[in-house]
Formats: C-alpha cells, sequence, structure tokens
C-alpha cells in the first residue's frame, strides 16, 4: 500500500549506508526476496508489475526493516467507537 518502505542497511566497507525503497502511489506495495545469496527489495503494482528493484548482496546486508503503513480495521476498533 501507498507509504509502505523497506529500509535496507548494507557494510560499505569502513562504514554503513542506508538504502529506502517506498511504494510512491496508491495500489503499490514492496515485497522482499532473499535468493542464491541476493537480497532483492522491489516496489509492485497491483497487478504484480514490478516498478523498481534494488538488490544487494546478502552478505553485506547488516539489516532489513519493513515499516508497513499502520492500517485500520473495523474489527480493530475499540467497542462504541464510531468513524
Amino acid at each position: 500500500m501507498k507509504g509502505d518502505r523497506v529500509e535496507i542497511v548494507v557494510d560499505a566497507g569502513d562504514t554503513t549506508r542506508t538504502y529506502e525503497v517506498v511504494a510512491s502511489r496508491a495500489g503499490r506495495r514492496v515485497e522482499t526476496a532473499v535468493r542464491r545469496g541476493v537480497v532483492e527489495v522491489s516496489e509492485v503494482t497491483r497487478s504484480g508489475s514490478v516498478v523498481r528493484t534494488a538488490r544487494f548482496m546478502a552478505t553485506r546486508v547488516l539489516a532489513l526493516v519493513e515499516q508497513p503503513v499502520p492500517r485500520e480495521d473495523a474489527s480493530e476498533r475499540p467497542l462504541g467507537d464510531t468513524p
């Protein structure tokens, strides 16, 4: 969903670098995958088309932080609370 973010912290030798992939438009989401020693973070449309992808060597990734947008569901509201 729009606003979903994934932060990737990568070891860059003597320092660390932080990258972000953000679902920039409505209906898009961010997906992560680890395959054959590579971490892939992709922004994907509703239909499943990949808009952009960031790839990192898994041995260099220090942290992968997924930050979804808080979603409010009707079942999560306290009783007596009306919208």
